[in-house]
């Protein structure tokens, strides 16, 4: 678990680890190596002895904002079918499922811009506490691209109501903690220098919790939140996301 990462800083405190996005010169943009270390980390999670709570941050300014934009078209550039494309958007899923079903508690500890897949990320962890000066956005159909990134269609209709969800990603609007927390997308909004005590005040009681009852407490909660659903239409995601940058970059060339 405790790798020398490059994008990552992981640490461990007991039954706690901390796994902080670390390329505050990029807004902590997501690319295919922090997804790549992210991987590295939930996929070892579940088997390291005594983990119960992850805290998940960002340095600097910001938590993340959004996906690195320069890789989509550096990648298309490179393989115009879109392959890689596709194993780019299959990663990012990945990483989503794993935060949502790892049977380790999962915390999302915000502060500044939360973008795009900024915002994806925090959406599939299980508590989310957000600094009053977040700032929220789901960019995609401004920057034309489908809102496909990590699976997270289901995940914010699930969290945060269908009407409202609609209203944020077509008209791409800034919200702000409040509205986010008005949403479910946050639990909790406090000052910037709160953050650290809140996550300590949910962290205390959950190292006490049986890992028996924590792990099945998950199951239950997930099963249920996907029980009205008879096929899970985000897994079409990646096909849906490489094929409309696919196209618009073909469109762009003519």
């Amino acid at each position: 678990m405790m790798h020398d990462f490059k994008s990552l800083l992981v640490s461990r405190e007991g039954p706690v680890l901390r796994v902080q996005l670390n390329c505050p010169e990029t807004g902590n943009a997501i690319s295919g190596p922090i997804l790549d270390e992210l991987l590295a980390v939930l996929g070892a999670l579940d088997d390291e002895t005594g983990i119960r709570v992850l805290v998940l941050s960002g340095a600097g300014d910001d938590f993340c904002l959004g996906g690195d934009r320069a890789e989509f078209p550096a990648l298309l550039a490179a393989d115009p079918s879109g392959v890689e494309l596709r194993a780019l958007a299959n990663k990012a899923r990945r990483v989503c499922d794993a935060l949502a079903t790892t049977d380790v508690v999962t915390i999302a500890r915000l502060h500044g811009g939360v973008v795009g897949a900024g915002v994806g990320l925090a959406v599939f962890c299980d508590l989310r506490v957000g600094a009053d000066n977040c700032r929220f956005r789901l960019p995609e159909l401004g920057l034309g691209v489908p809102p496909a990134w990590g699976g997270i269609m289901p995940r914010l209709l699930s969290e945060g109501g269908a009407a409202r969800v609609r209203e944020l990603i077509l008209t791409a609007d800034n919200f702000d903690a409040v509205t986010a927390q008005e949403l479910s997308l946050l639990h909790k909004v406090v000052p910037v220098d709160q953050l650290d005590s809140t996550v300590t005040r949910w962290t205390k009681p959950l190292i006490r919790r049986s890992p028996a009852a924590l792990r099945t407490a998950k199951l239950m909660m997930n099963g249920y939140a996907g029980a009205h659903r008879l096929a899970d239409a985000s897994l079409f995601d990646a096909e849906l996301l490489s094929s409309a940058l696919t196209v618009a970059a073909s469109v762009g060339r003519r």
